[in-house]
């Protein structure tokens, strides 16, 4: 049985961060530095919550499946298990948010700053899902 209690602080986290920086007039109302550092400290969620969302895909498909289907897969097998398994619901979407990730790992740039955090916007939404699934599917 996973413990998912970081997975939930971290979607939580992550969550809070959303619905400030979607207030609008929140956000008109900080000088451009911290709004910047909003956008960023969100994206930093993103990153660690994305982290966190596939090693408790892997961790899952090891107890469920077993370590010899799951050891060694590429990024992309292991999402196509976890859709055969009912744990997310498309590669594609899942794969973008992985290069989104992989984006903020060596540079930091205003538009890619601006992209991820969309990105991380939606990846909210599909990473409660998967919380969801795993949750009940967690012996």
């Amino acid at each position: 049985m996973l413990e998912l209690e970081s997975f939930e602080k971290a979607l939580k986290s992550l969550e809070e961060l959303s619905k400030q920086t979607e207030n609008k007039q929140l956000m008109d109302s900080f000088p451009e530095i911290l709004k910047r550092g909003l956008i960023v400290g969100l994206i930093q969620n993103f990153e660690f919550t994305y982290e966190l969302s596939w090693k408790y895909i892997k961790r899952w498909l090891e107890n469920n499946l077993g370590n010899t289907e799951v050891d060694g897969v590429s990024r992309r097998q292991l999402f196509r298990l976890a859709i055969e398994n009912k744990l997310i619901e498309d590669v594609e979407t899942w794969m973008k948010y992985h290069y989104a990730r992989n984006k903020t790992f060596h540079i930091y740039d205003v538009s890619i700053a601006e992209e991820v955090y969309e990105v991380a916007l939606e990846f909210l939404k599909d990473a409660k899902k998967l919380l969801v699934a795993i949750g009940e599917r967690n012996d």
